[in-house]
């Protein structure tokens, strides 16, 4: 990977986590360094939906639609993060609080909808590790995420309020944003880890599952969350190993059988003579498809099984352009005795990109992704979708 690609992706992985030391816009400020980075991005889509299935918990659009147009920002929202750090009694003191501010997404537009995905303090050394104390964004899952080359673009379209799905529900499952408390290890040698606590979501239904759902997801139970990383260097070949997991017992007053939820995952990143090459896998019961949770049980309260994958490969090109092309699906399996047609089987996406560094700060990104929706019944939707655009970090 060439270094204005390497600074774009770390700009997109700081932009999403822990890190208060950003290396943005740097600004003494008495015992404090405070820091001001963030992104600007936005891409035209157009995209083709075919098929009239029911596929409840499909992201592939049906009804034999024309094409439909779109405007606005990609699997990343327009970020402005606001961080400060320091140095007092023996600890590393941070802490940083952003904002997203949105542009119109999906064919019918969101409007300029807002998040506020973090605000959260650390404190720790490097001799022992840190603590996390707010919102960021999950542990589970986040490798995941942050390896997936749609992160600097689209991928497939509509659906996070003022961001796309990316491959989110087609390989991996949303880390979510969440409250928590965090222990991460110092890094040894290649190897940390990471246990937190996070703010457990109640079970959602989309295809007549247990109705344990609240408008806000408030939790009654707390979540568990974990991960190991080990990452290397010999040579050019640079890489990184992880695994992770989740589990919260479900509320909600409605009984279930098997009432604790539980996933965990397996990824691995190589780069090496300008090739990178991912490959990732989840699985999981009770933990539903695409969100945490989402269909995760039967309407008899029974979970329900899934998994899913991807695989990714990427090449940097003699003009500093990568290239690249992935495929992945998210799979949920029926529970014990369940008949339900209309559920979701398998969401699946194959998408290639050219992302290319116009300057070490501004990234122009093409992509087209081919996503599929099945049903427990084989009937399928398709989307056929194209994006152009441009993503900007400081």
């Amino acid at each position: 990977m060439n270094k204005n690609i390497k600074l774009a992706v770390a700009g997109a992985v700081l932009a999403l986590t822990a890190s208060a030391a950003n290396a943005g816009i740097i600004i003494p400020a008495g015992e404090w360094t405070v820091d001001i980075s963030g992104n600007v991005n936005s891409f035209f889509s157009q995209s083709k939906a075919t098929g009239s299935a029911a596929v409840k918990g499909g992201i592939a659009g049906g009804g034999n639609a024309a094409s439909v147009n779109s405007q606005g920002t990609g699997l990343l929202p327009n970020f402005l993060s606001v961080s400060g750090s320091t140095r007092q009694n023996d600890l590393d003191v941070t802490w940083l609080i952003s904002i997203q501010p949105g542009g119109d997404v999906g064919s019918g537009g969101q409007y300029g909808t807002q998040n506020n995905r973090q605000a959260f303090l650390t404190f720790g050394d490097k001799a022992w590790g840190s603590v996390k104390l707010g919102k960021d964004l999950g542990v589970f899952a986040s490798d995941a995420i942050l390896n997936d080359m749609t992160l600097l673009g689209v991928g497939a379209g509509a659906g996070l309020g003022n961001a796309t799905y990316g491959r989110i529900g087609t390989g991996f499952q949303y880390a979510d944003w969440k409250s928590q408390v965090a222990y991460t290890t110092p890094n040894m040698n290649g190897f940390q880890a990471t246990v937190a606590l996070t703010q457990g979501w109640n079970a959602t239904a989309t295809a007549g599952a247990v109705s344990l759902a609240t408008t806000n997801r408030g939790g009654a139970n707390p979540a568990y969350e974990g991960k190991a990383s080990y990452s290397f260097s010999a040579n050019d070949v640079t890489g990184k190993v992880w695994v992770s997991g989740i589990a919260q017992k479900i509320g909600g007053g409605t009984t279930v059988d098997d009432p604790v939820a539980q996933a965990a995952d397996i990824g691995a990143n190589v780069n090496v003579a300008g090739f990178g090459v991912t490959g990732y896998y989840y699985g999981g019961k009770g933990i539903g498809s695409t969100f945490q949770f989402l269909d995760g049980y039967s309407a008899a309260g029974k979970a329900r099984d899934s998994d899913g994958g991807y695989v990714q490969v990427t090449y940097v090109l003699p003009t500093k352009t990568k290239a690249g092309i992935s495929w992945g699906q998210s799979n949920l399996d029926l529970a014990t005795g369940e008949t339900n047609t209309t559920l979701l089987k398998t969401n699946e996406m194959w998408t290639a990109g050219l992302y290319h560094p116009l300057t070490k700060h501004l990234n122009l990104v093409a992509e087209y992704s081919h996503i599929t929706s099945e049903n427990q019944a084989g009937a399928e939707n398709n989307t056929n979708s194209g994006s152009l655009g441009g993503i900007l970090f400081f």
